[in-house]
């Protein structure tokens, strides 16, 4: 038997760290395999599988998110005062600061929700839409400045609900190997309408382009608060945090760019800098292989997959002519 090779040693290894940490505790009770027939809630034939199936992308497109999220000062004072990601002191106040074992809870939760609604069956993605939806019910609180947030709130849900779909989908149009795009992004746009409405909100945008101009007329209320400052740009001390910070503010609409003072570099750089990311995460990603969960739902509903599913992806390097032409894209 030959030897594994270095790229087989490395997605053994972070197969395994995804089982450990992420799988294992945040998977539970979650099915793919069964009922057969049972497509879930979008099927083979969609946009959702496509753009879901790419794990490293789907947490980029996430981290995205997550960012353009936390210039709202309330949806940032909803983190200090509820998530797992900020640390908490003796008597339970929040420290203001990372805490290190809850990011990888958060991380769980959320790779978890994404990839179970978009490729779970049925009774998973209803049952995780369920869970999520109660939990944002006691997400209700006072920011310092005596301002109320809820996050039933009907304008924040649409809003924030705007972020998600966003972020994923940029993601996936900048680095996927094998991107939507036009007509075919928007698909994608309008099928994950429906984990917005299981989770309780209303008139959503169906389109990029409705999604984009739902974004943006939240900017009357967003801005950079302390700790939002104190986590991006200059401020980041750590070169890979750097890195992965300016991806992320890389990718973010013009109007929010201008709000974290971020100006792209020259097109020579900033190709070099999105080649970069594209080739870590799609190398991840050709590394880590499909996750079992997908191939699952693939066998649950007969091998109905379309070909967008199954033709061979494209890996930068195989062809330079190729390789500027995709560059070139993610650049306009």
């Amino acid at each position: 038997m030959l030897p594994p090779l270095p790229h087989q040693i490395a997605g053994h290894w972070v197969n395994q760290r995804f089982d450990r940490d992420i799988r294992s505790h945040y998977f539970r009770g979650m099915e793919f395999a069964g009922p057969e027939g049972d497509p879930g809630w979008f099927g083979p034939d969609s946009a959702v599988w496509h753009v879901h199936s790419h794990t490293p992308a789907l947490i980029f497109g996430l981290q995205c998110a997550s960012y353009l999220e936390r210039l709202d000062p309330s949806i940032f004072w909803m983190g200090m005062h509820h998530s797992r990601l900020i640390g908490k002191d003796e008597s339970g106040h929040s420290t203001g600061r990372l805490d290190p074992a809850g990011i990888p809870v958060r991380l769980g939760h959320s790779v978890a929700f994404f990839i179970g609604t978009a490729y779970g069956n049925t009774d998973t993605a209803e049952r995780l839409a369920t869970t999520v939806r109660a939990m944002h019910h006691t997400i209700k609180g006072t920011r310092p400045d005596g301002l109320p947030y809820d996050a039933d709130e009907p304008e924040w849900l649409r809003w924030n609900y705007a972020t998600v779909v966003w972020g994923i989908a940029t993601a996936h149009e900048i680095y996927h190997p094998r991107p939507l795009r036009g007509k075919a992004l928007d698909r994608y746009y309008g099928e994950f309408v429906r984990v917005g409405h299981a989770l309780g909100a209303e008139d959503l945008p169906t389109t990029k382009a409705e999604t984009l101009d739902c974004l943006e007329s939240y900017l009357p209320r967003l801005g950079l608060t302390h700790g939002n400052a104190m986590a991006t740009g200059i401020n980041l001390t750590d070169p890979i945090q750097g890195a992965v910070d300016w991806a992320i503010r890389d990718t973010m609409p013009s109007w929010a760019a201008q709000l974290v003072m971020y100006k792209p570099p020259n097109i020579l750089e900033r190709t070099a800098r999105r080649t970069a990311v594209w080739t870590s995460l799609n190398g991840l990603y050709a590394a880590m292989g499909s996750t079992p969960e997908f191939e699952e739902a693939k066998a649950r509903v007969a091998g109905g997959t379309t070909a967008v599913h199954t033709e061979p992806k494209y890996v930068l390097g195989t062809d330079p002519a190729r390789d500027r032409q995709t560059v070139e894209a993610e650049l306009v």
